[in-house]
C-alpha cells in the first residue's frame, strides 16, 4: 500500500519525460522567474541607501534607513495574502498560470518605483506610492515561492529532489547577486550624487523589462498539477490545508528561523557592515558580492549532500550550528576592521545557511498532498517569513537606534532555537513524506482531522 501511495503522489513528476534536457528546461522556466522576481525585490534593499532621502527627507541617515526598512517589511506582510491567493490558483488552476501572473505583478511594481516622483515633487504621496509598489511586489513574491517550490519538487526525480530543489535558492541568490552587481556597476560609473538623484531608478527599469522576457519563457512550461487533484473538493482551500495542522506548524517553525537567519546575513548585512562596522558602501558591496557568489555555488553541493544524508539531518545541522554560532559571528562582524576578515565571517554565516536553503522548498512540499501543496508550501511560509524575515532589518535598526544593537544577536539565536526543536520533531520524510514516501506523515506526526486515505486521495 505504501509503495502505491508513493507512486501516485509522484505521478506529476513522471508526466515529464525522463530525459535530462526536458527536466532542465522545465527547471529553467521556473527559475528564470524566480531570479527576476528576487532581483526586483532585493534591488530595493540595495538602493535604499541612495533613495531614502528622496522619499523620507527628514531626520538622519539611520532614521531614513529605518523608514525604508519599514516599507521593505510592508512588502513582506503582503506575502501571506499572495501565498494564499496564488496557492489557491496553483492548486485549482495550475502551477503555470500562477507563476505567469506573479511575474506580471512584479513587473508592475518595479516599473512603478522606476517612474515614481519624489517627496520634493508630490509630497507625502511619494512614500504612499512607494508603499503601494512594495505591496504589489510583496504579493508577487508571496505567489512565486510557494508555487515555484511546489513545481520543482513535482518535476524532480527520486533521489535528486534536494539537488533539484537547491536551484530555487540558487536563483534567489542569483537574483540578489545580480541586484548587488548592478549596484556595484552603477557605483563605478556614476557619482554618488548622480546615484541619489536619478541613478537608483535604473535597476528598477531593468527588472521591469526582464520580467517580460520571463513571461515568454514560462509560456512553454509543463503543467505538473493533474486535473483530478485540481478538481478535488478541498483543493487550494484553507479548510483542506487545516487538515494538516501539524505540517503547517512545522513549516512555520522552519521558516521563522531560516528566514530570519537568511535575511540577517544577506539584506541586513549590507547595512550592518556600513553603519556598525564602519565600511564604505562600495567596500561592503564587494564583500557581499564575493560572499554571495560562494553562497550561490554552495546550493547544488549542499543539495547533493542532503540527498545522501537526509533532509532531517540537514535541518538539525543548520538549526544547531546557527543557534550556537550566530551570536559570536555577529559580535565579530560588529568590530571587524579588515574587509578580508569581514568576507570570511559573512561567508561562514552563509555556509551555515546553505544547510537550510537547498532543502527549504522540498521539506515543505513533502508535507502536503498535491491538492493543497502549493497553498501548504506558500501560505505558512509567507506568514513566518513576514513575521520574522521581513522584519529583520526593522528590528535590528530599531534596537540600534535605542543603543542596544547586541540584543538583536540574541533574538536571532532564540528564534533559530525554535527551528531546532521543530527539526527534532519532524518525521523522516524519505519514508513518510507525500512525494518521496508513503504519505503517512499526518499519522506519524500525530495530527488529527485527516487520515491517510483523505490526505492522499486513495
Amino acid at each position: 500500500m505504501s509503495a502505491s501511495i508513493a507512486d501516485s503522489n509522484d505521478r506529476a513528476a513522471k508526466t515529464i519525460p525522463a530525459q535530462s534536457p526536458n527536466r532542465v528546461k522545465a527547471i529553467m522556466g521556473a527559475c528564470s522567474g524566480n531570479l527576476v522576481e528576487w532581483y526586483d525585490f532585493f534591488i530595493y534593499a540595495y538602493t535604499a541607501i541612495y533613495f531614502a532621502s528622496s522619499f523620507f527627507p527628514k531626520g538622519d541617515t539611520t532614521s531614513q534607513l529605518l523608514a525604508t526598512a519599514g516599507v521593505f517589511a510592508v512588502g513582506f506582510f503582503m506575502r501571506p495574502l499572495g501565498g494564499w491567493i496564488f496557492g489557491w490558483i496553483a492548486d485549482t488552476r495550475g502551477r503555470k498560470v500562477s507563476m505567469v501572473i506573479s511575474v506580471f505583478m512584479m513587473c508592475a511594481g518595479s516599473l512603478l518605483i522606476a517612474v515614481m516622483p519624489t517627496y520634493e515633487t508630490i509630497g507625502v504621496a511619494a512614500p504612499v506610492m512607494l508603499v503601494i509598489a512594495r505591496l504589489i511586489q510583496g504579493l508577487s513574491v508571496g505567489a512565486e515561492y510557494g508555487t515555484g517550490a511546489t513545481y520543482i519538487s513535482e518535476i524532480a526525480t527520486p533521489g535528486r529532489r534536494c539537488f533539484y530543489g537547491s536551484f530555487q535558492y540558487f536563483t534567489i541568490i542569483a537574483g540578489q547577486l545580480l541586484a548587488l552587481m548592478t549596484v556595484v556597476i552603477l557605483q563605478q560609473t556614476l557619482t554618488a550624487e548622480e546615484l541619489r538623484e536619478w541613478g537608483w531608478r535604473i535597476p528598477f527599469f531593468i527588472g521591469a523589462v526582464s520580467a517580460i522576457v520571463v513571461v515568454y519563457l514560462r509560456r512553454a512550461m509543463h503543467e505538473t498539477a493533474s486535473a483530478k487533484d485540481m478538481k478535488r473538493k478541498d483543493a487550494g482551500s484553507l479548510r483542506g490545508l487545516l487538515k494538516h495542522k501539524r505540517a503547517v506548524a512545522l513549516v512555520v517553525a522552519f521558516t521563522i528561523g531560516g528566514s530570519l537567519y537568511f535575511y540577517t546575513f544577506t539584506t541586513y548585512m549590507q547595512k550592518f557592515l556600513v553603519i556598525s562596522a564602519g565600511f564604505s558602501p562600495e567596500t561592503v558591496s564587494f564583500i557581499m558580492t564575493a560572499s554571495l557568489v560562494g553562497f550561490m555555488f554552495c546550493q547544488p553541493l549542499f543539495g547533493l549532500l542532503a540527498d545522501r544524508i537526509g533532509i532531517k539531518t540537514h535541518m538539525l545541522m543548520f538549526s544547531g550550528l546557527a543557534m550556537v554560532l550566530v551570536i559570536p559571528l555577529l559580535y565579530s562582524l560588529q568590530s571587524v576592521s579588515s574587509p578580508y576578515m569581514a568576507f570570511l565571517l559573512v561567508f561562514g554565516g552563509l555556509a551555515i545557511a546553505s544547510l537550510y536553503t537547498p532543502i527549504a522548498g522540498i521539506v515543505k512540499a513533502e508535507m502536503f498532498p498535491p491538492a493543497v501543496r502549493a497553498l501548504g508550501v506558500g501560505f505558512p511560509y509567507a506568514v513566518g517569513n513576514a513575521a520574522f524575515g521581513g522584519t529583520a532589518e526593522y528590528v535590528a535598526l530599531s534596537l540600534r537606534s535605542q543603543g542596544i544593537e547586541e540584543y538583536f544577536f540574541f533574538y536571532v539565536a532564540a528564534v533559530v532555537s525554535i527551528t531546532f526543536i521543530a527539526a527534532m520533531l519532524m518525521p523522516n520524510l524519505s519514508r513518510y513524506g507525500y512525494i518521496s514516501g508513503s504519505g503517512e506523515i499526518e499519522e506519524r506526526t500525530g495530527s488529527k482531522g485527516c487520515g491517510k486515505s483523505q490526505a492522499t486521495g486513495v
